[in-house]
């Protein structure tokens, strides 16, 4: 743990209040669930293809409600009961096809590791070769068909035991019961086209959401520094926050993982003084990264301890938050 990380301070009291669950809060889960059921209903049965759009667009952005639902099931903090976390994690990402233990292996490992050498999401960093570019402008793109490639076969032969390779087979068996079996029942009323684009194009939408928010979260932040300096929060606004669960406020996530989503702003707020005090990233909105980010390229340790360098704090204050 870094000098800068030994030194933040939140009150155990405080401490105690944020890591404490409150259910009344995740009755979002069957209304973001409801939202998205209603907008896929709509968008089988509009007869414009622009209102269709508007819905698929609208279903991929509330998948991305779902998957910050599911992130806080990877650190047990969705609900009290550990099984429960498992059940709907499990749940949640059958559409997806990407399995949950290996998603969660893969995501912890991240926070262990986060911005160094042994973090297996720092695909952003390399040595700016070709193979380099292509990958990071291939995650921008296509990063849903490369989360699926990575997560169900590439993290599980690197990484899994027995055991693991055991649960994972038995979500991807899973996965072909439930999702082969709409593939048959569509198919034989004669709406499988409509139903792989009410599943397919949404899904797309969100995976493009999904590397927006991902590359946002670290993309630039210093290397090798720990949770606090090398995790990016992002202000955005309040509507944003709501739907996308506050994962926004990453730092915090970040230093705290444990701490439910719903607490996430309060956290924010106690470590201010914290992440002024040692110019921590908070930047306004996710499309200014992400446009730096498209513009940049993938990074490389000269280029980013550079960039580091010659950063200039932004001119908002984190105060507004």
């Amino acid at each position: 743990m870094s000098q800068t990380e030994k030194a933040r301070k939140i009150s155990p009291v405080l401490l105690k209040e944020l890591y404490q669950h409150t259910w009344r809060h995740n009755l979002k889960i069957p209304l973001f669930y409801g939202l998205l059921l209603t907008a896929g209903y709509l968008a089988w049965t509009a007869s414009s293809v622009w209102f269709q759009w508007l819905m698929y667009c609208c279903m991929g952005y509330l998948w991305m409600s779902i998957v910050t639902f599911m992130h806080d099931c990877t650190h047990e903090a969705l609900f009290k009961a550990r099984w429960k976390n498992w059940a709907f994690g499990i749940f949640s990402m059958i559409p997806l096809l990407v399995a949950f233990i290996t998603f969660k292996e893969d995501h912890l490992e991240h926070h262990r590791y986060n911005r160094s050498p042994k973090d297996p999401d720092a695909f952003t960093m390399g040595k700016r070769g070709v193979l380099d570019f292509v990958l990071f402008y291939a995650y921008i793109l296509i990063g849903g068909l490369l989360t699926i490639i990575q997560f169900t076969l590439l993290y599980p032969l690197q990484k899994f035991n027995r055991k693991q390779w055991l649960i994972h087979g038995a979500e991807l068996l899973l996965r072909i019961v439930v999702l082969g079996g709409l593939l048959v029942w569509t198919s034989r009323l004669g709406v499988l086209d409509r139903f792989l684009k009410v599943w397919l194009i949404p899904a797309y939408i969100f995976s493009f959401l999904n590397s927006v928010r991902f590359i946002a979260e670290h993309y630039e932040t210093p290397w090798n520094e720990g949770q606090l300096l090398g995790t990016r929060t992002i202000i955005s606004n309040q509507l944003h926050s709501f739907f996308w669960n506050n994962i926004n406020y990453h730092i915090g996530h970040h230093l705290y993982p444990g701490v439910p989503w719903y607490n996430l702003q309060r956290l924010h707020t106690a470590l201010l003084p914290e992440i002024t005090r040692t110019s921590a990233i908070v930047d306004p909105g996710y499309w200014g990264v992400f446009f730096n980010a498209c513009r940049g390229g993938p990074e490389s340790i000269e280029r980013n301890a550079l960039h580091v360098t010659k950063r200039v704090e932004p001119s908002f204050s984190p105060e507004g938050a």
